[in-house]
């Protein structure tokens, strides 16, 4: 047995025992971190079959970013996680049928053809040069669609938690423009005890 397909075993295991973890884990807190496993595992079997940039990638945006943007937001909101969990055995039957009938055509497509083995990359090829390639000219309109709907996404999401607050003070621009200089200073005589005008 080679190296390549131990470690490809050893990352395969992590993996599947990371994901289910990740649902079964009580803690989100805990769940977040598998999930952060899982990933990493996910990178080790790409830098398996040669795509380091796809793993590169993996590890800077899910584990960089997103994972540590749920991490923050499920440790800095106060969820009532009992509450969610409440529904969670109600809905095992139709979940775990979804998953067989996933696992059972994930099968039959791996059992309809073998798969070729990825050999080694001759010398001087770079897999980020031919994705780039492909990227964008086989498939530019797919990649610039997808650019679009991501930027309708982030426009939308932006709108729905727009909240203009009433005890929060924003700056009016006409109102600003049309300041004068005998507006800006109001010179107010202090009126003494006396009420002579002068000081006390």
């Amino acid at each position: 047995m080679s190296l390549a397909l131990v470690a490809f075993y050893v990352s395969a295991a992590i993996l599947l025992l990371a994901a289910l973890r990740v649902i079964t884990a009580r803690n989100p807190v805990h769940a977040v971190l598998w999930l952060v496993l899982a990933f990493f595992s996910a990178a080790a079997l790409w830098l398996l079959l040669y795509a380091e940039f796809l793993a590169v990638v993996l590890v800077l945006v899910y584990v960089g970013a997103v994972m540590v943007l749920f991490l923050f937001v499920v440790m800095m909101l106060d969820i009532n996680f009992d509450k969610l969990r409440e529904g969670f055995w109600r809905h095992v039957p139709l979940a775990g049928g979804v998953g067989l009938l996933m696992a059972i055509e994930m099968t039959l497509v791996l059992a309809s053809r073998e798969a070729p083995s990825p050999g080694a990359p001759p010398a001087g090829y770079s897999n980020t040069k031919e994705l780039g390639r492909i990227l964008y000219t086989d498939y530019v309109f797919p990649f610039e669609l997808a650019a679009v709907v991501l930027l309708v996404a982030i426009v939308a999401a932006i709108a729905l938690t727009l909240r203009r607050r009433k005890e929060t003070r924003y700056q009016d621009a006409a109102t600003q423009l049309s300041a004068t200089k005998a507006g800006r200073l109001k010179i107010v005589k202090d009126q003494g005890a006396d009420g002579t005008g002068g000081g006390p």
